[in-house]
């Protein structure tokens, strides 16, 4: 939970049911760890970040490879993106949104106005006791890849190696049509042979 924000219980109840909900549909590909309220219970990155959800790798190594934040009506603001969702667009993982359905145009409105890359935002609502989900908005950039092309836009600035040479394309010559002796048709019909007039 954010530092700035206190939540209604009745919105921070549902906030931890989706977080819980979400951990049971990521298990099978991951190993997620979850910080519901205010647990502290999984880290991400050198400042000690607790987002809602950690996606880690299944391997040995089990690097995060998601970072999911979970909105709700009252958190979806200023504030809080500047002081939450800023920070876990910075990560080298990719950082998903989880918004109520009504505040979609919110969040896209913050992000864009703060600069905040967020590589997956989802809405979501509720049916009944369930809790349905829609992507409606994908980066397909990752942060990684923008941080490469950044660090090598600005190695060519200060080396000028950035800029590929090209030589000038030279015309190539057409291939000559092999020269054919022209063979002239030989009359195979034979001449008649002249007949001698008699005197």
């Amino acid at each position: 939970m954010s530092p700035i924000l206190v939540r209604p219980v009745r919105e921070q109840l549902e906030h931890d049911r989706i977080i819980r909900q979400l951990q049971t549909r990521f298990r099978r590909r991951f190993d997620v760890a979850i910080n519901p309220g205010a647990e502290q219970n999984a880290t991400v990155g050198s400042a000690g970040l607790h987002p809602d959800l950690i996606l880690l790798a299944q391997d040995r190594g089990r690097k995060p490879q998601v970072v999911i934040e979970v909105e709700t009506g009252e958190s979806v603001n200023h504030l809080e993106a500047l002081a939450q969702w800023s920070h876990f667009a910075r990560l080298r993982t990719a950082f998903h949104l989880y918004v109520p359905s009504s505040m979609v145009e919110v969040a896209r409105r913050l992000c864009s106005d703060n600069a905040i890359v967020v590589n997956e935002i989802w809405a979501y609502h509720g049916v009944g006791d369930e809790v349905r989900f829609a992507l409606v908005h994908r980066t397909k950039e990752s942060h990684a890849t923008r941080a490469k092309g950044a660090a090598r836009a600005a190695a060519s600035r200060l080396t000028g190696t950035g800029k590929k040479t090209t030589r000038p394309k030279r015309p190539v010559p057409r291939a000559r049509a092999a020269s054919r002796p022209k063979v002239r048709a030989m009359k195979t019909a034979k001449k008649p042979a002249r007949v001698q007039k008699r005197k």
